[in-house]
């Protein structure tokens, strides 16, 4: 067991869906060409206002809402200043010493237990733009598209001690956010993404070690490794003698390592001053009331109501209220079924998400919708169908659409039911295999599946299970 401790606070953007950007009208669409989306106020013009977009302030609030912080009445932006060719005016309007969110929390579970992480804040700002370098042209370009799109920046305190806790965290901002339909935790696009603040301190220490921060993380799969990685890194260089350097590094996704990148800024670098451009954002009792009566049903109410109402294992519950769209799946197929709730579940987390997962299409996406889902099942429980053939088809389902019903019958998949067609072929398999007939009888009970998988064979996968295994139990006792 290592003799040091791993203490991790992340720093989260999560990119608003906003139609326009946070300080003027240019649209905040992904995927258009290069500063198609720019004006005088975003490209950062001399003599230009900038003006709040009120559906950032409702969005931000909520957030705050959702994850029990104290959304303060009087929030105030800052200019945060830096030079980096991506960012036109030369500052970024963010927030320092008056957020609009301050002192929440957000529960975890990681491998059974229950723990609280910390929120330090949550502060309203605008996105940088995108350098882009090409080593054909041997030139670099600016694309100022995303420059003044509306980020929230959720500041955790440093309460993680393990990279499972980071990603667990990380899941259920990205679940809450989801939820809430104010960003749609596109990590791959950038909509959702973190820096890590990793450091280590011998167990029983107060104080904190030095810490690295860590950038390019990109999926929760690189975000544990590069954790994990400079965890490493760093009781490497203690045991060695050397000391932990403050710096900001970059994760190397092909190599699994972190790399210098530069030095780490603090706060007085950036000479944070309130932007004198833009008032101070004084909130309504009245609006921040209307906001807490807006949350809808949050992830972690609805994962404890699953269990409850549903009476699912918390494994199954958390998978399926990850994501919104699959719980609203899972409930619309539960309403459509009439028969056990366990096995929609079943379906759902061992059928549909991983054809969501292996296509990165989403559940509210799929073409099989929940009623042919129903559909399906009710095949299924009145032997129509096995549910080996169910299963066999269910992809075909998902991207065609059809009528399980029609597709069934369509492809000549109804199961065979008729008892003397069946007492034909077990007949003959029994023929053609006197030696395990032998060793059946004589107690190998488990010769059972072979016997069932020959009669599988025989009739194409067709064979009414139920009926076959009564008629083999009887011709061998």
């Amino acid at each position: 067991m290592s003799r040091y401790e791993t203490v991790i606070g992340l720093e989260v953007h999560a990119q608003l869906k906003t139609n326009t950007k946070i300080f003027c009208a240019c649209s905040t669409k992904f995927g258009n060409d290069p500063n198609e989306n720019v004006c005088p106020v975003c490209s950062g013009m001399p003599g230009v206002l900038p003006v709040l977009n009120e559906k950032v302030a409702e969005y931000a609030s909520k957030m705050g809402l959702a994850t029990n912080c104290t959304v303060n009445q009087k929030s105030v932006f800052a200019r945060k200043n830096y030079f980096y060719p991506d960012l036109p005016k030369g500052y970024q309007i963010s927030q320092f010493e008056l957020p609009i969110c301050e002192f929440g929390h957000v529960d975890i579970e990681v491998d059974g237990e229950k723990k609280r992480i910390g929120l330090t804040r949550i502060h309203m700002e605008e996105d940088a733009g995108k350098n882009i370098h090409s080593s054909a042209d041997n030139a670099s370009f600016v694309d100022l598209n995303r420059t003044g799109v509306p980020l929230i920046e959720i500041v955790s305190e440093p309460d993680m001690r393990s990279a499972e806790e980071a990603v667990a965290y990380l899941k259920e901002l990205r679940s809450i956010l989801l939820y809430l339909g104010i960003c749609d935790g596109n990590m791959e696009e950038g909509s959702f993404r973190c820096d890590a603040n990793v450091s280590i301190r011998p167990y029983g220490q107060e104080e904190f070690g030095t810490r690295a921060e860590l950038k390019n993380l990109n999926s929760f799969r690189h975000i544990h490794k590069a954790i994990n990685y400079e965890v490493e890194r760093q009781i490497d260089l203690i045991e060695d003698g050397e000391e932990v350097v403050q710096e900001t590094r970059l994760y190397n996704v092909d190599k699994g390592t972190t790399h210098s990148m530069r030095g780490k800024e603090e706060a007085h670098d950036y000479r944070y001053f309130p932007d004198p451009d833009l008032v101070p954002l004084v909130l309504q009792e009245e609006w921040i009331a209307q906001w807490q009566s807006e949350l809808p049903e949050l992830p972690s109410d609805k994962r404890e109501r699953f269990m409850d109402e549903y009476e699912m294992a918390d494994y199954d519950a958390a998978l399926l209220t990850s994501e919104l769209v699959v719980a609203d799946y899972f409930e619309a197929a539960v309403e459509a079924y009439s028969g056990e709730i366990k096995k929609v579940t079943n379906w759902v987390v061992g059928e549909l998400l991983p054809f969501c997962n292996d296509t990165e299409v989403q559940a509210c996406d799929v073409k099989l919708s929940p009623e042919k889902l129903a559909e399906l099942l009710k095949l299924v429980d009145d032997g129509t169908i096995s549910v080996k053939i169910g299963k066999d088809i269910f992809r075909d389902l998902c991207e065609s659409g059809d009528s399980p019903a029609d597709y069934v019958k369509a492809k000549g998949l109804v199961q065979m039911s008729d008892t003397s067609e069946l007492e034909a072929m077990v007949d003959q398999v029994l023929a053609d295999n006197p030696s395990e007939v032998e060793a059946y009888k004589g107690g190998k009970t488990k010769l059972m599946g072979f016997f069932m998988g020959q009669v599988m064979r025989l009739s194409k996968g067709q064979a009414n299970p139920g009926i076959v295994t009564k008629l083999i139990q009887e011709k061998l006792s």
